[in-house]
């Protein structure tokens, strides 16, 4: 079911703020932050921030901050203030920029980063503490995408769209420890992973870019379900809604041809689908200190 009036550029990253009850995404090549509250299976956009960059994703505190990864700096901004620049991750000259976040069970960000010249293997996942420290996850993926945790916080699921592999690994939530990972899933020849997110019950809802769909996956790779919207360029997927029940997802339209846009017309616009199951609650940011 179509949920937004308007559509946009290259919809992504989806969250559900709980304390707010609103839906926040972002159009990244637009540089904006979108957010909307739910209306039956509308998302209402009711507020949006704009930036001179690319935004890759964006999340939120208990009390209102942002975190906004733009195009080489994550940003806070806290409630009636400009942005101010935590950390660069990505030094000038290097062809590349910052994609797809998520908060861990704890409340650290964690952001991965995607090449702009073709170079693979080079790119990296990295984590945000709330002392300000930065820490490197990965360094040897090509486009690091959508991130989720199992119900507990003792696994993370990580995306590297181009090659098309889900990774697993152990996770340590009070230390944010990692494991050894190992691939849970991998995506070939008809359509790439994108965002993702986990529900209740441990399955993993996979937004697959150029297919059009959200697939459900076990967590050990059998697909359990899928959902298919009017957009090949399915970019994001989060459960929303007071119980975190609705399936909202997030498409573009940039990187279509004319004829693609003709034949699906409402590419770019968000969508709700109602699914048998429930979303693991997002952990809110936890503020750097200072």
């Amino acid at each position: 079911m179509v949920a937004s009036e308007h559509s946009y550029g290259l919809a992504e990253g989806p969250i559900w703020d709980e304390p707010r009850q609103r839906a926040l995404w972002v159009d990244i090549n637009a540089g904006a932050v979108h957010a909307g509250h739910l209306d039956s299976d509308t998302v209402v956009a009711s507020a949006e921030l704009h930036f001179g960059e690319t935004v890759g994703a964006v999340a939120c505190s208990d009390d209102g901050q942002l975190l906004v990864a733009g195009a080489r700096d994550l940003y806070r901004i806290r409630v009636g203030s400009q942005p101010e620049v935590l950390a660069r991750l990505i030094g000038a000259g290097r062809a590349s920029r910052l994609n797809d976040g998520a908060c861990d069970p704890a409340g650290r960000f964690l952001i991965g980063t995607m090449a702009l010249d073709g170079r693979r293997g080079e790119e990296s996942l990295h984590r945000l503490a709330g002392d300000g420290s930065v820490a490197v996850i990965d360094d040897d993926l090509t486009l690091s995408n959508g991130l989720a945790w199992s119900p507990d916080g003792a696994v993370l699921y990580s995306v590297d769209t181009v090659p098309g592999v889900i990774w697993a690994r152990r996770y340590d939530a009070q230390t944010g420890a990692c494991g050894e990972r190992s691939a849970v899933l991998r995506l070939t020849g008809d359509g790439s992973p994108d965002g993702l997110c986990a529900d209740t019950d441990g399955n993993l809802w996979v937004a697959v870019w150029g297919a059009g769909e959200v697939r459900c996956y076990s967590p050990a790779g059998d697909r359990l379900a899928t959902v298919t919207v009017p957009a090949p360029h399915t970019s994001s997927v989060a459960f929303a809604g007071p119980r975190r029940d609705l399936l909202l997802i997030t498409t573009g339209r940039e990187l279509l041809s004319s004829a693609r846009l003709d034949a699906y017309p409402l590419s770019g616009h968000l969508f709700i689908a109602h699914v048998d199951a429930t979303g693991v609650a997002v952990a809110p940011w936890a503020p750097v200190t200072g």
